[in-house]
């Protein structure tokens, strides 16, 4: 299936993704697409309406030389094996700060300080239709906290401060814009 990657300003992204019902050859073929995407756009995660869906789907993959508190630390998420592909991810708890540079695939160009919880408990469904729960910590729980905002419609910059929404207020609406009148010109 071709892909039409979806950038700010395009609705997908503001669109919340509907429950995966049923697991078939479709969404795996799916999972295996959205890595491919990731990988050669250099992302650390990507969710289903990125590509222009609106399923409960994501991927995350953080390389082992990321997971870590500081460089060269042992990893904070040892016992995970990356990518992990979620299904009908949800956080069933939070815990700790941790405020860092944020940036999107979807959103490119911009970073900006995003305060999470450092640590998540999330669960959701793999591959086979297993339920599972993931204690994510550092980049891993970011990432999972973005993706999952994702298929909720939501979006990093709308987590940043009022103050650095106004420093890049001019950059956003000129990228929606763009946006708006290719959609227009394609449609």
């Amino acid at each position: 299936m071709k892909y039409m990657f979806r950038t700010y300003g395009d609705p997908v992204l503001r669109q919340k993704a509907e429950t995966i019902r049923r697991i078939d050859n479709s969404i795996r073929t799916l999972s295996s697409d959205m890595r491919k995407i990731m990988r050669e756009r250099k992302g650390v995660g990507l969710a289903a309406q990125q590509i222009g869906l609106t399923v409960k789907i994501c991927v995350v993959d953080i390389p082992a030389e990321l997971d870590v508190e500081s460089p060269g630390g042992p990893r904070l998420n040892p016992g995970i094996e990356f990518p992990v592909i979620m299904l009908n991810p949800v956080v069933k708890s939070k815990s700790g700060v941790q405020t860092d540079a944020e940036g999107c695939l979807s959103v490119p160009e911009i970073w900006a300080p995003v305060s999470r919880p450092a640590e998540v408990l999330a669960s959701f469904l793999d591959l086979e239709g297993n339920e599972r729960e993931i204690l994510a910590k550092g980049l891993f729980a970011r990432a999972i906290q973005h993706e999952l905002d994702h298929l909720n419609g939501v979006l990093f910059v709308d987590r940043i401060s009022a103050v650095k929404k106004i420093s890049l207020a001019g950059k956003l609406k000129r990228m929606r814009r763009e946006k708006e009148a290719e959609l227009r010109s394609s449609g």
